[in-house]
């Protein structure tokens, strides 16, 4: 792979070109790395850990190891993949450290976005456009009642954007087994979304019936 200069790095630059160069010496292309993926790692990290603090700290370490694994990095898989598998090692890590449970798990059963069918949303950032809605507490809470391996496996795909295939890969994993981790998410998800949707379609049907009353009594 042909190492671009300075001058060739751009933001839609592939993440492993802008690997290679950085390993070259040039610390543009590893600004634009992070740049480009710090948001996601956090984001799965604290959905992991629970604690921000503890989040920043993971992910502080992790940015490190990459910077230093550079000049070793082979681009055999996606870089998208090698940093998430590195953040869950890091996780995992923790966890046994602590001796706590890992916090993480669940994706599509046919490696596609899971949230683009259950919201209809845009693609992009799918956890952080649900954040700012009533349905998000419900579903975030959830997502942290998962078993662990569904939870990771959600969150390996909804953040880092992966594939059955590579979920099955980052965990050790056979496809099928991923495959039937983020099927099992997926429905829990599914169900408590449509519970929300029955609660809401009550509470409208129950005011209606309400401001009905009133307008009855006002007559």
């Amino acid at each position: 792979m042909a190492i671009p200069s300075l001058h060739d790095i751009t933001e839609t630059s592939p993440d492993e070109s802008l690997m290679s160069a950085f390993a070259a010496g040039n610390a543009k292309a590893f600004e634009t790395l992070y740049d480009r993926h710090h948001l996601a790692v956090w984001r799965f990290v604290l959905r992991s850990v629970g604690e921000p603090a503890t989040a920043d700290d993971v992910t502080q370490e992790l940015w490190i190891a990459v910077a230093n694994a550079a000049e070793r990095y082979q681009p055999s898989a996606k870089f998208r993949t090698w940093l998430f598998t590195m953040a869950r090692n890091r996780v995992i890590d923790l966890s046994r450290t602590q001796k706590s449970q890992v916090s993480i798990d669940a994706e599509d059963d046919d490696g596609s976005p899971m949230f683009s069918e259950l919201t209809a949303e845009s693609r992009l950032g799918p956890l952080r456009q649900l954040e700012s809605s009533e349905v998000a507490r419900d579903l975030l809470q959830a997502i942290e009642a998962l078993p662990a391996e569904q939870r990771e496996a959600f969150l390996l795909q909804a953040e880092a954007d992966m594939s059955v295939l590579d979920i099955a890969s980052a965990t050790s994993v056979s496809f099928e087994t991923a495959k039937s981790r983020l099927r099992y998410a997926r429905n829990a998800l599914k169900a408590l979304l449509s519970a929300h949707e029955e609660t809401v379609t009550a509470h409208r049907v129950a005011a209606h019936r309400s401001l009905g009353s009133m307008t009855g009594l006002r007559a």
